[in-house]
């Protein structure tokens, strides 16, 4: 794994837990973190190893913002395996339920409520237009009228 893999899977990982100011703060941070250690005169493939799975970093920075009480994600976390975007809640019990929701249906989803609101936009304007365009006309003819007095 490279860098560029490296902060692009705790990008991801982060991405469900913390808001994104806090995702653009640690990446940020760990990009310079790595810069640093390789000016050092580390390899960059040593300070990978050092800071060790993406995955686990992120789940740790994600629990440390939970206790000092900023967590402002939600329960979205990106699935490695599926390539998905996986919800999931813990039931009374405390065992994790979750659903895995593929990448292409999430995005099928935005594009169908992204037409529906086009389409009641205009629906909305087609069933206003014969009382505005009218009213617009006169006020309009008003203007003028007013104007050349």
């Amino acid at each position: 794994m490279d860098r560029t893999e490296f902060i692009d899977r705790l990008q991801r990982a982060l991405a469900g837990g913390v808001n994104s100011s806090r995702v653009a703060e640690n990446v940020q941070y760990y990009q310079e973190y790595i810069d640093v250690e390789i000016r050092k005169g580390r390899s960059e493939a040593e300070v990978l190893a050092s800071l060790g799975d993406p995955r686990l970093l992120a789940k740790s920075i994600i629990e440390a913002n939970k206790r000092a009480g900023v967590s402002e994600g939600t329960n979205r976390t990106y699935d490695e395996e599926s390539g998905g975007i996986r919800y999931g809640w813990r039931n009374r019990t405390g065992k994790e339920n979750a659903v895995r929701v593929p990448g292409w249906l999430v995005l099928l989803i935005a594009v169908v409520i992204f037409l529906l609101i086009i389409g009641l936009a205009f629906s909305m304007i087609s069933f206003f237009a014969p009382i505005i365009i009218p009213v617009l006309l006169v006020l309009l003819a008003v203007n003028y009228f007013k104007g050349r007095k």
